[in-house]
């Protein structure tokens, strides 16, 4: 039988990205052995060739899926500018590191933790925010001093040929280089031996990235999502939860990993924050968001089908469509879209919405509401609107979520003195700022030996005056 025939393009790909993890590979402690001071270089110049090409990210995001020029500044731009500025001010006490006390057991040594970088990584990058979710991570990577290899999506394929453009202006590919491709590309990296890889996209995806590194013992940073709940008490402020809300539900057109997914509004307040909502929705949207330019569109016909499809289940089951849920398949545009009656059964309840969608419960009792939430996986948010500490506790103490936010959503992600990140089903390790900087770092323990200490008093031959020192030792130090 004759052997099965290779893909010309998909060998001439695998052997590209075996010769640039080589080059890698020989080249990780050249940069791994840079300074504060040389990193911080890169950064700075990293900083401004993102602000250079602004204008060419902003086209390209609106080639992408339509995306306002001004939500590309916000939501791509910003986070990358302040991570670099944060990184840039804070990379020389990284580098660093720091001492550590020595037990007195230890009497005689000193001890410190160095930050050495992991060496090659890899990092798989995300459509939705194609721009943020990839240059921040690196940017973590080369504070790092790391090496690294980024694969972004192929759903936003301008997006990730501005980044490689931009990227070549910074670096030799031997220190960074952007593998452009499918699903193909994927699967060839990660039969790679990298030292870590750094993923953001869905859950179903992180578990097969994580069996991969488990091949090599890689370690790993799984940026996931699922579905995040929001809380609006008997004592929010029904104006300001509504117009918040709104934003960081329909911003990016619902495609945000940390946007509000479902909802649960007090009873005595719901009908209140029903029209709060709507006056919202049309003030940031118009009546007619199809027409505009600042309601960007879902990324493709395939997810255009997906959410469509999980209203459409809803509907059937007995949802009550309270606003929106309007569509036009030629420019992927589903309407921003409010729900109520969803059931428990449907697709917009057991699936991550991932777009315009909306669903609102009413409640009176907030421990039912915490069951539902405990009922499923650890979201990677959970939103909180209320003015009363002991509320806020309770649900705070009463749930596990990767991050909160209280009386607000979404925005806790900029804040680079956060740590970002899920547990479990919505992420593994964490993000942004000095735990970026650590994830791609191993923090290696340093222990120095001045002058000798007890400890060589209690070396073989064992007796009984060594055995009442080891008693001693165990009982008082």
């Amino acid at each position: 039988m004759s052997a099965p025939l290779t893909n010309p393009a998909v060998a001439k790909q695998t052997k590209e990205i075996q010769r640039i993890f080589h080059l890698q590979k020989q080249n990780q402690y050249n940069v791994g052995n840079t300074s504060a001071s040389q990193r911080k270089a890169k950064l700075k110049k990293l900083l401004q060739v993102v602000m250079n090409y602004r204008p060419q990210i902003k086209e390209a995001l609106f080639q992408d899926y339509r995306k306002h020029p001004s939500e590309v500044d916000l939501t791509e731009v910003y986070p990358v500018t302040s991570e670099i500025k944060h990184a840039k001010s804070s990379i020389r006490s990284w580098v660093n590191g720091h001492s550590v006390s020595t037990p007195l057991a230890l009497m005689g040594s000193s001890s410190r933790v160095k930050y050495e970088p992991k060496g090659v990584v890899l990092i798989i990058s995300p459509w939705n925010f194609p721009i943020n979710l990839t240059l921040g991570p690196l940017v973590s990577a080369v504070a790092a001093g790391n090496v690294v290899m980024i694969k972004p999506s192929e759903m936003t394929p301008n997006a990730s040929a501005i980044m490689k453009k931009m990227l070549a202006e910074v670096f030799d590919e031997k220190e960074v280089a952007v593998l452009e491709g499918g699903v193909e590309t994927s699967s060839e990296l990660l039969k790679l031996p990298f030292n870590h890889i750094f993923f953001t996209g869905a859950p179903s995806i992180g578990k097969i990235v994580m069996r991969a590194a488990a091949e090599h013992l890689t370690s790993v940073t799984l940026e996931l999502g699922g579905k995040s709940p929001t809380i609006v008490d008997e004592t929010a402020n029904v104006d300001t939860a509504a117009r918040r809300i709104a934003w960081g539900k329909y911003i990016n057109n619902g495609q945000v990993c940390i946007a509000p997914d479902y909802l649960f509004v007090h009873e005595s307040k719901k009908e209140a924050f029903l029209t709060a909502f709507k006056k919202y929705m049309a003030k940031f949207y118009s009546e007619d968001a199809s027409q505009e330019s600042s309601y960007s569109r879902i990324v493709n016909t395939r997810h255009y089908h997906r959410v469509k499809s999980y209203i459409d289940d809803a509907l059937a089951k007995g949802a009550k469509l309270e606003a929106g849920g309007t569509f036009d398949e030629k420019q992927d545009y589903i309407a921003p879209t409010l729900m109520t009656n969803v059931p428990k059964d449907s697709k917009l309840m057991t699936e991550e919405i991932f777009g315009p969608v909306l669903p609102l419960f009413g409640f009176t009792n907030i421990d039912t509401v915490l069951d539902e939430i405990n009922s499923r996986e650890k979201p990677l948010a959970l939103y909180i609107y209320s003015s009363r500490r002991k509320n806020i506790d309770h649900i705070i103490g009463n749930t596990r979520a990767g991050g909160t936010c209280i009386n607000q959503n979404a925005v806790h992600f900029f804040n680079t003195n956060l740590p970002f990140g899920g547990s479990n089903n919505s992420g593994i390790g964490k993000a942004h700022g000095y735990e970026g900087f650590k994830a791609f770092s191993n923090d290696r323990g340093i222990l120095k030996q001045h002058i000798p200490n007890a400890l060589e008093l209690l070396m073989p031959p064992y007796n009984d005056f060594k055995q009442k020192l080891i008693d001693l030792t165990i009982k008082w130090f």
